[in-house]
């Protein structure tokens, strides 16, 4: 699929670098500067915000290869249900408790200063950093209309920001040719924050696979697209700091979301409360 650019009627002229790229450097050949706990078997950070930005900005000018993703229980149970996907998640990059049951299984395993670092949050003070340090971003995913809808959002919010990649890829697998293809488009962008909205788990296996390829700080940021777009509505702050956000959405999409919940939640008490008492490995 050839690279959509971004509506001219939200920004103006589009700035593309065209630096030599260098040697990438990739989160499994350096040090995770976060702490993080066990939970089910996936390595979740304690972390913040300020954290975050602070480390990410710090590899993009450095054109490091980093994976960053933001874990649900959904995330959680699959990587328990999909042990290579668990390898995936601990060794390709760092996971922050995205939902409050993740921070309060964190808390409850000793570390009291846990927090939450939610997606879409986080999407959203990333955006107004690079803004302000003069770091391009990019994105990639979402159907074309999200895409359009999220751009011109975000450039109409940060003006001064360079939003330097946006794409849709097809609704199928790629073909070799144009998967490097659009490896090729990210690279010449000169993005070097990537927002990436696929969807949990295929957003996470894409950043993954691209480790190495994409010299850019990769956030997996799923539903971030859609909120910022307006495609979709979030759950009020208060349900959000009671872990209620989930009843919100089961009640906007019952269909697509009742086998989620219903297969995963449960499951993630009983296993979490075992792990709890047998206590540490």
């Amino acid at each position: 699929m050839a690279h959509r650019r971004v509506p001219r009627s939200c920004h103006g002229k589009r700035t593309v670098s065209q630096k030599n790229l260098p040697t990438v450097i990739t989160t499994s050949e350096l040090e995770n500067p976060f702490v993080t706990r066990p939970i089910l078997g996936v390595n979740v950070a304690v972390s913040s915000y300020d954290e975050v930005i602070r480390h990410s900005l710090a590899w993009a000018r450095e054109r490091h290869s980093r994976a960053l993703f933001f874990a649900s229980v959904h995330m959680i149970m699959e990587a328990v249900d999909h042990p290579a996907f668990l390898l995936q998640l601990n060794h390709a990059g760092t996971v922050f408790p995205d939902g409050m049951p993740l921070v309060w299984a964190l808390r409850l395993l000793g570390e009291s200063s846990a927090q939450r670092v939610y997606g879409p949050d986080a999407t959203a003070a990333l955006l107004t950093a690079a803004e302000n340090a003069g770091v391009p971003v990019g994105f990639y995913g979402g159907s074309q209309a999200v895409l359009d809808a999220l751009t011109c959002a975000v450039r109409l919010r940060h003006p001064d920001l360079k939003v330097a990649y946006a794409e849709s890829p097809p609704f199928r697998p790629l073909t070799p040719k144009e998967d490097l293809a659009i490896v090729e488009r990210i690279e010449a962008s000169g993005a070097r924050l990537l927002f990436v909205g696929l969807g949990c788990p295929k957003q996470e296996h894409w950043i993954v696979e691209h480790m190495g390829q994409v010299h850019a700080v990769m956030f997996a940021v799923g539903a971030a697209f859609d909120y910022i777009a307006g495609s979709k509505r979030q759950a009020p702050r208060w349900m959000q700091r009671r872990g209620l956000e989930w009843t919100f959405r089961f009640a906007t999409e019952p269909r697509r979301l009742a086998k989620r919940y219903l297969k995963h939640n449960p499951r993630f008490i009983l296993k979490f409360l075992r792990q709890l008492i047998a206590g540490p490995a």
